[in-house]
């Protein structure tokens, strides 16, 4: 490390006594030399840097593993684990992995699940959790514990997380949530409780910053697939044929590029980064006619979240919020499929066309995790176990530049993870489909 390295604190508790790690004498384990993390471990947020630059500081992150010491005595755990919001491939995975380690490993014996969200905190009965109880879990789509959006009230929370004496509280979920988690743990600071707070990020759309992906996103990626071939197959079959594929991304188009990448069949990929317009020279009606007097069928993938500023709405749909607070969007497939069709029955009267369009949102985040997310939420939920276990408190843990780390809560519920319409792999979507920069007008 040099002088201008930035390591990144993470807040620890401090009122509870040092203790060696069970894993020492756990059968399963045997650890052996370089098995525990040094505290001066660190990842680097950056592996590529310009090295004519001297002005560029290195960031980095506390490794994440297991420690030789911890600060909490297993027996005296009290450990609650929620999930909140949308769902995601892998939740359940992530719950079951929370409470075989925290049993297995470590000989916790009180593992709660919170049901139906935040709310749960304060106006439901929490479920008694064990290995038994979690065994299948993982092959299951959802979240067994369920869940919901909105009733985050701070007060009643933490009140619930003090009264049932939770120690430990395993928080899943989105951005959303993670700013929640960010309050929890302040609260719980300023009133000098001695709870560790962390976050597991889960956001299908992959837009949480600083970490490499979010878990379930490359089984929605996967799954996305299925629907662009089916649309391909429908507008193929058709005489000037479009399949129209709604995939999921509010705020990004990263499922929406990694499966035009991953398919090969998409003519034309819209994510919200990058704008476009339908009619005149370069707009998209002008390059899907050239699409089909080339290849007599196109396929269309759009993410939700692109071109929602061109979809007409009333004052009512302009001032309309879900339970998170976030802006309710209008479904831009639908709209995209109608102006296809009114634009093709006003410019080519009486000449064949269809659009076939295929929303398959709540298939693709209902499905459980394929097995390369699988992984990723065992270690995820492992590398959240150890770090409690050592003290840390109010951080994240995942995977930065391939390694496992500890990042501020804090820093990952303010980041976001956008496409870079500037980067290769934006070039490479537009070396596959041939589509224009709509952002620039001829």
């Amino acid at each position: 490390m040099t002088d201008a390295t930035i390591i990144k604190k993470l807040p620890s508790l401090t009122g509870l006594r040092q203790r060696r790690n069970p894993l020492e004498e756990n059968p399963f384990f045997h650890p052996s030399h370089g098995f525990y993390i040094n505290p001066s471990d660190v990842i680097l947020s950056q592996v590529v840097y310009d090295l004519s630059s001297d002005s560029q500081p290195l960031v980095a992150y506390h490794r994440a593993g297991p420690r030789r010491e911890i600060l909490y005595e297993p027996s005296s755990v009290k450990a609650a684990i929620v999930t909140c919001g949308g769902l995601c491939p892998g939740m359940n995975t992530v719950i079951r992995e929370l409470v075989v380690a925290l049993w297995e490993l470590y000989g916790v014996r009180q593992i709660y699940g919170i049901p139906a969200g935040y709310r749960g905190f304060y106006s439901m009965e929490a479920v008694e959790l064990n290995p038994k109880i979690v065994h299948n879990w993982h092959k299951k789509g959802g979240t067994v514990l369920a869940t919901s959006r909105g009733g985050f009230d701070l007060a009643k929370i933490v009140d619930a997380i003090q009264i049932k004496g939770y120690n430990q509280v395993y928080i899943i979920g989105g951005d959303g949530t993670m700013r929640g988690a960010v309050a929890i743990f302040k609260e719980v600071s300023r009133r000098k409780m001695e709870v560790g707070i962390t976050g597991i990020p889960k956001t299908v759309d992959n837009d949480v910053g600083i970490i490499d992906r979010s878990f379930g996103f490359q089984t929605a990626v996967e799954m996305a697939q299925e629907a662009i071939s089916a649309a391909h197959v429908e507008a193929e079959s058709a005489i000037n044929g479009i399949g129209l594929v709604k995939l999921m991304g509010r705020s990004t188009g990263h499922i929406a590029l990694h499966a035009t990448l991953s398919s090969r069949d998409v003519d034309c990929c819209l994510i919200p980064e990058m704008g476009f317009y339908l009619e005149g020279k370069g707009g998209l009606f002008e390059f899907l006619e050239q699409r089909l007097k080339d290849n007599k069928h196109a396929v269309l993938v759009v993410a939700e979240g692109a071109g929602q500023e061109m979809i007409p709405r009333n004052e009512t749909q302009k001032q309309e919020r879900d339970e998170s607070g976030n802006l309710v969007f209008l479904d831009v497939g639908v709209w995209l499929k109608s102006a296809l069709k009114e634009w093709w029955g006003r410019d080519h009267p009486g000449e064949l066309f269809t659009v076939k369009y295929i929303d398959p949102t709540y298939m693709i985040r209902a499905v459980p995790a394929n097995a390369t997310d699988n992984l990723y939420c065992t270690l995820l939920a492992h590398s959240a176990i150890h770090g409690i276990m050592a003290g840390y408190t109010g951080f994240v843990s995942g995977p930065v530049n391939g390694n496992y780390a500890y990042i501020p809560l804090e820093e990952v519920a303010q980041a976001k993870n956008e496409v870079n319409t500037s980067c290769h792999k934006w070039a490479w979507v537009r070396s596959v489909t041939n589509q224009p920069d709509f952002e620039k007008k001829c």
